[in-house]
């Protein structure tokens, strides 16, 4: 809950709501829930031209107690006074921003959103007769942090097709399907987020994100038609994206042989979301606006 009293504590708890928001806002279940969600910014963005005003207020207010590393107050006052300058400039950008966005939120409010059709809806429209195989997602490693951070660089230096190579390693085949399939960590379709980046080489999909610091690569596996396949057991990528689905933290599969490193289908306790672990390395890699 916000202090209204404590900066420090309310940034720090207004940094991870914002997080929270990135990851939460990647699929709505209901386009009409948009709108409120542009309600809720459109306060935001004002509450934060606020707050960088009163940042460039405190820096020129304190211009005397403004120092370099070195004792020189000539300088820490030049300082002082230049960020409080780009903090107006920013403040400016912001206003820009804000009425971008009170223009997106009248647009949106004059949209009817229909409702998804059925599959069944789905099927009669294309003329199909009989269910199609289903062809599904199985998460063979979701990296982040240090582990992430490894595969990201090679990333940069060999390119994605080199980290697929590099993560296939993590796939034990049969083992890490039953995994899989197992503990929840089968999709419908790849869980990507807008800033995610997604390449694909024959049966996998390499998702990652230098922004966020994670790394995942997922193996098709198709499905042949069932009447006894239970769809509750394939989890919507909406799902999987918003940190939906019953997942066994306990669960463990039986790992043949020594694994490079864990294998995200077998270990549950690595939450999707879990912030990424600080490094010197991850600290360089950051997401502006």
């Amino acid at each position: 809950m916000p202090t209204f009293h404590d900066p420090l504590s309310d940034a720090a708890e207004a940094s991870e709501a914002l997080r929270g928001l990135a990851h939460a806002s990647r699929v709505f279940d209901s386009p009409a829930d948009t709108y409120t969600v542009f309600g809720e910014l459109a306060s935001g963005v004002r509450s934060l031209r606020q707050v960088l005003d009163q940042l460039a207020t405190t820096h020129l207010a304190h211009q005397d107690r403004a120092f370099d590393d070195n004792g020189n107050h000539a300088a820490g006052a030049a300082d002082a006074l230049s960020a409080a300058d780009e903090l107006h400039q920013a403040g400016n950008l912001l206003d820009q921003a804000y009425d971008r966005l009170d223009a997106a939120f009248s647009h949106s409010g004059r949209i009817a959103w229909h409702p998804e059709p059925t599959l069944s809806e789905s099927l009669e429209h294309q003329g199909a007769t009989e269910k199609p195989v289903s062809r599904r997602w199985i998460s063979v490693v979701f990296l982040q942090g240090h582990e992430a951070d490894d595969v990201l660089d090679l990333i940069d230096r060999d390119g994605p097709d080199a980290a697929i190579e590099h993560l296939e390693a993590f796939d034990y085949g049969d083992e890490t399907t039953d995994a899989a399939l197992e503990n929840g960590y089968v999709y419908d379709e790849p869980p990507t987020d807008a800033l995610d980046r997604v390449v694909t080489e024959g049966d996998y999909t390499l998702t990652y994100n230098p922004a966020m610091g994670h790394v995942s690569l997922l193996r098709s596996h198709t499905v042949s038609p069932d009447p006894a396949l239970d769809d509750a057991d394939v989890m919507p990528a909406r799902e999987a994206i918003a940190g939906i689905g019953a997942l066994d933290p306990s669960a463990r599969a039986t790992t043949a042989g020594t694994a490079p490193a864990r294998r995200t289908s077998a270990v549950a306790e690595k939450d999707w979301f879990a912030g990424p672990a600080r490094s010197t390395t991850s600290a360089g890699r950051g997401l502006s606006l």
